[in-house]
């Protein structure tokens, strides 16, 4: 009876739950640290405390890193839960964003993140009183992102499927063919574009590009010469070669700046291979948060305005 009398559960907080979120998802203390812009002797008091209130050792070293134990585990879940109900506590029915103190994450692979997310970020950060956005490879998204609260919000070309994932098209762009109108002439048919050495994109999980998943199902075959794990590694190797890159043709006022594109040049009927809409995705327990929605329709707003600088200057 005094033991139980010793473990004091109120003096659990929001900020120590997060800790232990960060140190679960990140697999290391120091990396958690980074994350949260704490010290790893915060993090490590932090984790002590959380070790006395939960009366389990909560991670165990393995290798380099930590791993964490069965009942750390089991109170994730509890742990996301809690914190979503201190934000709807603390939340209110309405939002003032001059007033805001916004940290946020957004998951988005290298395109989507170029494109949208610096414009995002200073048309937010000016309206609110402070904006802490980290930005997380999205790879090949997961409902479980969302839904563990890994990220507030998902930009991606293929959303993650679930009753309880809500989404938003943002955009919708097209692949187009690229290459170096210095050392070569743009491909004159569907057979000079599919002989042709290619450069393409599979990022880091080994997931390939959309189109490229689309043009092998269709039984199309190229010939990829190069593949680097993100678009901005593209211009280094296509610049001065007689290789093509297939990629979206928003790029063209970003990395692929210089770079001539023509329509890739396959057969009518098989255009849709090339269409590259864009969506924002996030959980439903968001879905009629004030601070949430309002983050949703910046998003939206800049979005716009990219895709109509975009067009004007095509």
């Amino acid at each position: 009876m005094n033991s139980m009398k010793e473990i004091d559960h109120l003096a659990l907080d929001g900020h120590a739950l997060e800790l232990f979120l960060a140190v679960l998802e990140e697999g290391s203390v120091t990396a958690a640290a980074t994350r949260l812009g704490l010290t790893q002797s915060a993090v490590s008091h932090g984790l002590n405390k959380l070790r006395r209130i939960a009366g389990d050792p909560l991670f165990a070293k393995s290798g380099r890193g930590i791993v964490a134990t069965a009942h750390a585990q089991a109170l994730a879940a509890k742990a996301r839960a809690l914190i979503d109900q201190m934000r709807s506590f603390a939340g209110g029915v309405t939002f003032e964003p001059k007033l805001a103190q916004l940290s946020l994450t957004i998951a988005a692979n290298d395109f989507q993140r170029d494109l949208l997310l610096p414009k995002f970020f200073d048309h937010v950060a000016a309206q609110v009183k402070s904006l802490n956005l980290r930005v997380n490879p999205s790879r090949s998204p997961s409902p479980a992102m969302l839904r563990e609260n890994r990220c507030d919000l998902l930009v991606t070309p293929l959303p993650p499927s679930g009753v309880d994932i809500m989404q938003r098209r943002l955009l919708s762009d097209q692949y187009v063919c690229y290459f170096d109108s210095k050392a070569r002439t743009a491909p004159s048919g569907r057979g000079a574009y599919l002989t042709a050495h290619h450069i393409t994109v599979v990022y880091t999980d080994n997931e390939r590009l959309d189109f490229d998943r689309r043009l092998a199902a269709k039984g199309f075959h190229r010939e990829i010469a190069i593949s680097v794990p993100s678009f901005s590694g593209v211009p280094s190797f296509l610049r001065g070669s007689r290789m093509l890159a297939s990629m979206p043709s928003l790029l063209a006022s970003g990395v692929m700046r210089g770079f001539a594109q023509v329509r890739i040049p396959l057969a009518s009927r098989t255009r849709t291979l090339a269409e590259l809409p864009m969506f924002m995705v996030w959980h439903q327990r968001y879905q009629k948060d004030p601070a949430h929605r309002w983050i949703r329709n910046q998003l939206e707003t800049i979005t716009a305005t990219v895709a109509s600088t975009s067009a004007t200057s095509t």
